[in-house]
């Protein structure tokens, strides 16, 4: 399969931080909490980021299942990140800007012999889009 380009927009809405845009017709907002700056209307794009991979690793299970004999009957994930807002917020020029670290859980509802699971969790991990994204793309002005 060739390679393929995905692409999106995003636009400031003009008042606050709030933003909308999409992608293939599809909507999404973000904006900040209140402490952050925002009025707490939509997910903030950190928020955003954990929905992505999440979402990711869920279509993942889903996909690869069947390949790794597991009778899939339920998935889900959750995760978490640790972030300070001193970097974003240019408060502290030593502090990060974006996550510290992503931490997950996947919670899988299967019948099936745990070798098998494990497999498909090993396939996740290692096939999963967004995880390796996050694990060292480079982001360029086009």
């Amino acid at each position: 399969m060739a390679k393929t380009t995905f692409s999106a927009a995003m636009s400031w809405s003009g008042s606050g931080v709030y933003c909308e845009g999409g992608a293939r017709g599809f909507k999404v907002a973000v904006d900040e909490p209140k402490q952050l700056g925002g009025t707490n209307r939509a997910m903030n794009p950190v928020e955003l980021l954990l929905c992505a991979l999440g979402g990711c690793m869920s279509i993942c299970a889903a996909a690869f299942a069947k390949e790794c004999d597991v009778d899939l009957r339920g998935f889900s994930v959750e995760l978490e990140g640790d972030l300070d807002p001193d970097g974003f917020l240019g408060r502290n020029p030593n502090v990060r800007t974006g996550y510290q670290e992503i931490r997950y859980r996947m919670i899988i509802d299967s019948p099936s012999p745990q070798e098998n699971i494990d497999r498909l969790v090993d396939m996740i991990e290692r096939r999963c889009p967004v995880s390796d994204t996050l694990s060292g793309v480079e982001v360029a002005r086009a």
